[in-house]
């Protein structure tokens, strides 16, 4: 299986592992080779798969680095409009 053939819609999208999850996979291309990554307050993206770093778990871990710098400010920006402490 490759990585694209292991990932599925509703998986979180996280940088790190353990870290904080900015969003969720919205759809798969096969085709394309490509992930469209929905990111918290910063709305969709599509990647390509070479900037999965690892997929388990329904989770999806990918390379910063390899990511669209549009889609790497929103996931800066991915979780400031939440309340502390709520």
């Amino acid at each position: 299986m490759t990585r694209i053939d292991a990932i599925e819609v509703g998986y979180q999208a996280y940088l790190e592992e353990g870290g904080e999850e900015f969003g969720a996979v919205r759809g798969v291309d096969h085709a394309q080779k490509g992930v469209v990554v929905y990111v918290e307050n910063g709305g969709d993206f599509t990647v390509d798969v070479h900037a999965v770093r690892s997929v388990h778990d329904g989770k999806v871990v990918f390379d910063g680095s390899r990511l669209p710098k549009g889609m790497r400010e929103a996931i800066r920006r991915a979780h400031d409009r939440e309340e502390p402490g709520a």
